[in-house]
């Protein structure tokens, strides 16, 4: 299992009328999480792009359990819980202090610069074989 955290501020931008984070505003979120967790192991999403490979969104899915608001400090701990082949789910474990406030699920898969499915490039492959095997 490979797990990351990273941590956002609540920017007022990001809340509604209710004066709690607007339920869109969390997939940005979930975003930094995913994209925090494969630079924190040694591949950033901007190599990826570089070389020509791209992860997007097939699914998500997402469950409130309590509001964030404006100023509120949210840890979004990422896990990769599963060593992935060609799709690969993320999970998400969304924080205000120790209080869990959301958690997800997000489903991609590898494509080139054309849009079609790919296998995994040699150097994520690399990535998660050494992380899986060390634990």
């Amino acid at each position: 299992m490979i797990t990351s955290r990273a941590s956002v501020s609540v920017r007022y931008a990001e809340t509604d009328m209710m004066r709690v984070v607007y339920h869109g505003s969390y997939l940005p979120w979930l975003e930094i999480g995913r994209t925090h967790l494969l630079k924190e192991h040694g591949l950033p999403y901007r190599e990826l792009e570089a070389e020509g490979f791209f992860l997007p969104v097939l699914e998500v899915s997402l469950r409130y359990l309590r509001p964030a608001k404006y100023d509120d400090e949210v840890t979004i701990v990422t896990f990769l819980r599963e060593k992935p082949s060609l799709r690969i789910r993320m999970e998400y474990e969304l924080f205000r202090g120790a209080e869990k406030i959301a958690t997800a699920t997000s489903l991609h898969a590898f494509i080139d610069r054309a849009g079609k499915p790919v296998r995994p490039p040699a150097a994520f492959v690399t990535m998660i074989d050494k992380v899986f095997a060390t634990g």
